[in-house]
Order: C-alpha cells, then structure tokens, then sequence
C-alpha cells in the first residue's frame, strides 16, 4: 500500500516551509492569538509524548469534546501523528449520548475543551472515572486531571513519523442522531484526504484564502471543508470567541470562504429584516447607486464583504431564501453529503441561479444515481468504510457493486443537478393509505411565510398537520400574523394532492432546540421525537378551527 500525505505529514511540511506564517487564529478577550504553523507543529508534536506518557497506545480510541477552538485542531493533528484514533463529540451532546460515544468507541482517554455546559461532561466522567482526562485552559472548562497546556509545556516534542495508509482509520464519528443512538462512521486516511482535495479542486480554493471555524467540528462537513481544506493546501483559520460576539468575531476576520447551516442563514434574514423592512429594502434595491451601497453595507454588516464563497449544507433550505441572499448581492452554494461520504457529494459550484431548489451535480469523482424507489446511491473513492462495531448496518450501507444507499430521495435532471424531497423514513402514510413527503412541503412554507422553524407530521392521521415557529417579533400581531398564514396554507394547499392537503397549523410555544431534545447538534430536527410527542393531536384537533396556538 502506498503511503498518504496526510494532514499529519502536511503540519510537518508547513512547519518546515512556512515556519513563521500564521495558521490558526484564536480570538480571546476581543483579540486575536495567533499560532504558527511551527507552533502548531510543535504543540502537537508535544502532545504525542504526553499521550505516550499516560500510557496511550497507538490504535487507541480518544474522544474529544469540545467547541472549536484552536486547541480542537492541534489536539486532531497530535492524533494523527501519534496513530490515534480521534472520536469527536459534540460539545452540546448530553451525557447520555457521550457516554454511549465513549462506551462504544472504547474510548481510551477524554480531552475536554471549550463548553457552554459543563454538566454533561461531568456526569460522564464521574461515571468514567478509569478514564484520564485533558482540558483546555478556557474559563468555565470543567477541571481535569491534566491541563492541556501543562502538558505540552512539560514534554519534548516526539522526534517518532507515524505513516499511515489509504486504509488505516483516522476517525470516528458519530451520526447526529436523528433517529435514535447515533452510528460510528469509521473514516479512513486515504478518503478523508481524497475528498478534501476535491473539495479543494472544486472551490479552486488560492494561497490567500482565509477560513472560519464554527460549525461543530464533530460534524463531517467542518472537518472536511475546514478542517481538511485548511492543512491540505496551508489555508488560515479563525475561531470565534463566543456565540454572543459571532457577528463581531467574523468581521474581524472577513472569510474569503464561509459555510453555514439554513437556520442561521435564516437568523442572519431576519437580523436584517428587523432592521430594515423588506418592503423598504426592495424599494433601495431598485436604485441603481443605492442598491450597490446598501449590498456592500449588508455584507459588511455580516462580516462576508470579502467571502469569495458562501456555501449552505447539512439540512434542507428554502429556494425562497437562497433568492433573497441572491437579492442582495450574496449568491450561497448549497450542497448535499452526509457523514459517510465525507460531505461530498453535491455542490451548486460555481453558482447558477437557475438551479437554485437543487443542491447542485456531482462534484468530481462522484457517480450519482437513482435507485428504482427514487433513493439516491452515491459512489467514489470518499466514503465510510463502515459502522464501528455494527456489521448489519454497513451491509445495508452498500450493495454489491460499491455504491453507498444514502437513505435520501430525490431527482436528477437533465443537466445532472440533484433535487432532495427528503429522507425514506421521514415519509409518513397518512390514514388515506398514501404516502407524503414533508420536505417540499415544509420548504414551501419556509419560503412563503416568516417561520423559524417548521416540522410536518401525519402518520396515521386524517390528514398532515404543521408544527411551527414563528419568528420571534417583538410586538407580534396575532391577528394579522394569522390572517397571513391562513392565506398561505390555501396556496400551498391547492398546489397540493388530494391526499396532502394539510389539515391546519399547530404554532408550537416553546423553541425547539439541542437543549430540550427536538434538534440534533447540527440543528436538524428530531422528526420521530415530534410525531411521538403530537401522536393524539389528529384526534383533539377542533376542525371548526383551522389554526392552533399552543398554550
């Protein structure tokens, strides 16, 4: 087997050739820490000894939890120098869900870094009291047995290369859950370098470009496009400092590259709309000067004046606001993959306005196709190599000739662009004894009304019913807001079969949110856990009415 260059070699390389250039950027205290890439290098190398030292050995499992930050990387990067295996948690999950990832993994060692919570962690690691334990020096990070900078302080910097192979495991990673316990999707060396250089090629990504880090790096989709991209091609990175300094924090970093996730575009929406109406808005884009002034000031209100590429992923998104951003001068790429395809499959790159509603085609070295039942079947050299530990699921992941069944359904049209009408087993039969896809359904709400967040439910009812959120509005106008939503559930209602039709709206109260179970940690929604919680809503539903608010 021949031997990679993976980002373990490339810290080397960049140590060695770019000693002195700024790789990671930490904002703390409102200012940056810069590290460089000798630095980086010579942390992570640092870091190998001190594993060694508490008895690690190459193979072993080491769970990481924690927000991004730039110990997330050196922490990664001393892994793979060492020959560990990396399992990344996310920093939001509760304890139940990083016990089982520990537990599962056989994790052999826990690194602690920034948290919002430390109660989850300490509830596991009082459950996991064989286990060592790491932590960063950030404040509010539980206490550990050992303290990250003290430890690479203390030791030489390991002298020992680590090769690996195109097969050796590099990571484990947990699916976010949106159906249960989630699955370790092993990733090899050999596809983790292969789809970040295609997502290198595609986004023709320059020497100058500058990234930012704050989706979970537990989440494929960070770890690929920023993290992958970044030390394979020598790219620098900022982190942000909190969530309540995010805007400030990309401004003071204006990415050339910025990835986000549809609802905090959709947050981003509505921090603008807020501050300027849209029918206002429209009005000043209609001026030719004025128009340019007010597209400039909106992006550096966002810190994306200088973002080459937008990119938009992860779950589903409305046409409706990609075309907004699209009005305003911002052109966001979406695109489709999933953990065990590295992210990679689908980019609307370089961006055509006419495709917006699909998630692009193919990216290089990706074959699509269309099963019979309209599941989409993805195949090339940067895919999973399995479930940790779970035999039966990767059997089904795959079929004779290689090609990974996604569990996702969709269309290809003629240009080879891909359309997602939502995952096999979001599809729900209603008592009519059809089936109905929520995905297009609820994106047309999304589009049409001011939502937050929107959730389709129907098994075995009468007829589908909408959960929503609504935006928040400081002074909401009930009346009027309801008057406007009854207008759109008639549109959407006559575009739709007999057998879709939705019954009414059920305008939910309370958030959902990470922290009371409904969305995943990358901000999906538990669609099982809201049928489960509204299974008697079809048989109290009052018909004379046709919307609801929840008390």
């Amino acid at each position: 087997m021949a031997q990679l260059q993976t980002p373990a070699d490339m810290i080397i390389k960049w140590a060695n050739e770019r000693p002195n250039d700024i790789y990671l950027k930490q904002i703390i205290n409102r200012e940056f820490v810069n590290y460089t890439y000798a630095s980086v290098a010579d942390k992570a190398q640092r870091l190998v000894t001190a594993f060694q030292q508490l008895g690690i050995q190459p193979g072993d499992r080491i769970a990481l939890v924690s927000k991004n930050c730039a110990e997330w990387f050196i922490c990664d990067l001393a892994m793979m120098l060492g020959g560990y295996v990396s399992v990344p948690i996310f920093p939001t999950a509760g304890a139940d869900t990083i016990s089982h990832c520990i537990d599962h993994s056989d994790a052999a060692l826990i690194i602690i870094g920034k948290l919002d919570s430390p109660t989850a962690i300490n509830e596991v690691t009082t459950s996991h009291p064989q286990l060592p334990t790491i932590a960063f020096s950030y404040a509010g990070t539980p206490a550990a047995q050992f303290q990250l900078d003290t430890l690479i302080e203390q030791y030489f910097p390991t002298s020992e290369r680590c090769s690996h192979h195109d097969t050796d495991l590099m990571s484990i990673v947990y699916t976010s859950g949106t159906s249960g316990m989630p699955k370790g999707a092993m990733l090899t060396y050999g596809a983790f370098v292969w789809s970040s250089q295609k997502i290198i090629e595609h986004i023709s990504l320059e020497a100058n470009e500058r990234l930012f880090s704050y989706l979970p790096l537990a989440h494929i989709t960070e770890r690929v496009y920023i993290f992958g991209s970044s030390i394979m091609s020598g790219l620098q990175v900022a982190f942000p400092e909190s969530l309540d300094t995010f805007i400030d924090d990309v401004k003071m970093h204006r990415p050339t590259i910025f990835v986000s996730v549809p609802r905090l575009w959709t947050l981003f929406q509505q921090r603008i709309q807020d501050k300027l109406p849209q029918n206002r808005l429209n009005i000043l884009l209609k001026i030719p000067l004025i128009s340019t002034l007010i597209k400039r000031k909106l992006a550096q209100g966002l810190g994306l004046d200088q973002a080459r590429v937008l990119g938009c992923g992860s779950a589903p998104v409305s046409a409706g606001l990609l075309q907004w951003y699209e009005s305003i001068g911002l052109n966001i790429t979406e695109a489709w993959g999933m953990t065990e395809s590295f992210a990679y499959s689908t980019l609307n790159h370089p961006y055509r306005s006419d495709k917006i509603g699909t998630v692009g085609n193919a990216g290089p070295g990706i074959e699509l196709k269309i099963a019979a039942d309209k599941e989409i079947l993805v195949r090339s050299q940067g895919l999973f190599s399995g479930y940790y530990n779970n035999p039966q699921a990767t059997q089904e992941s795959f079929d004779d000739e290689g090609w990974l069944h996604t569990g996702d359904i969709g269309d290809l049209d003629n240009d080879g662009y891909l359309t997602i009408q939502g995952r096999k087993k979001d599809t729900f039969k209603t008592a009519k004894g059809k089936f109905v896809s929520p995905v297009p359904i609820e994106k047309r709400f999304m589009e049409l009304g001011n939502f937050e967040m929107v959730c389709l439910i129907g098994s075995g009812m009468s007829a589908p019913i909408l959960l929503a959120i609504a935006h928040h509005y400081p002074q909401l106008n009930r009346e009027r807001y309801q008057k406007k939503l009854l207008d759109i559930l008639v549109k959407i209602n006559n575009e739709l079969e007999s057998h879709q039709k939705i019954k009414g709206i059920l305008m939910i109260k309370e958030p959902w949110s990470i922290e009371n179970g409904i969305l995943t940690p990358t901000l999906k929604i538990k669609r099982h856990r809201l049928e489960q919680d509204y299974a008697t809503i079809d048989e109290n539903w009052n018909d004379e009415q046709i919307i609801h608010w929840q008390q």
